[in-house]
C-alpha cells in the first residue's frame, strides 16, 4: 500500500512544486496558442511533466521507498538544468517576440526560471550529505 504524505502539498516545498507545474502549464498554453516554434512548447511541457513527477515522488513518499537513489540531489540538478534552459529559451522568446503569445510565454518562462532557482536553493540548503538517507527528510 502506498502511503500519502498529506502535509507535503501544504509545505513550502510542495507549494513551490505546484507553482512550478502551474506556471509551466501556463507558459505552454501561451506558446501553443501563439504557434511558437517547437522548442518553446517542448521545454514548457517537459518542465511541467518532470515537476509533476517529482511532486508525486514526494507526495507518495517514493523517495523513502527507493532510497538507493539520492532523489533530493537529482531534484536540485533538475532545477538547475531547467533554469539554464529556461534562461536561454525564454530570453530568446522575449527578445524575438514574434507575437504577444510568445512574449507572454517568455515572461511566464522567466517567472518559472525564478521558481526553479528558489526551489534549487531551498532544497540544497536542506540536503545533508553526511547524514543517513533513511532519516533525512529534505522534501518538506
Amino acid at each position: 500500500m502506498v502511503a500519502v504524505d498529506s502535509g507535503f502539498p501544504r509545505s513550502p516545498r510542495g507549494a513551490l512544486k505546484l507553482a512550478r507545474a502551474l506556471v509551466a502549464a501556463v507558459a505552454f498554453l501561451c506558446f501553443a496558442a501563439s504557434r511558437a516554434p517547437g522548442a518553446y512548447t517542448a521545454l514548457a511541457v517537459m518542465e511541467a511533466a518532470i515537476t509533476v513527477l517529482f511532486f508525486l515522488l514526494y507526495l507518495l513518499r517514493l523517495d523513502q521507498k527507493l532510497s538507493w537513489f539520492f532523489w533530493p540531489l537529482a531534484d536540485v540538478f533538475n532545477s538547475v538544468i531547467a533554469a539554464l534552459f529556461l534562461l536561454v529559451v525564454c530570453l530568446f522568446a522575449v527578445i524575438v517576440k514574434t507575437n504577444n503569445g510568445t512574449l507572454a510565454g517568455g515572461v511566464f518562462g522567466l517567472v518559472l526560471l525564478v521558481l526553479c532557482v528558489v526551489d534549487a536553493v531551498i532544497l540544497f540548503r536542506k540536503i545533508s550529505i553526511d547524514g543517513p538517507r533513511g532519516t533525512n527528510t529534505p522534501a518538506k
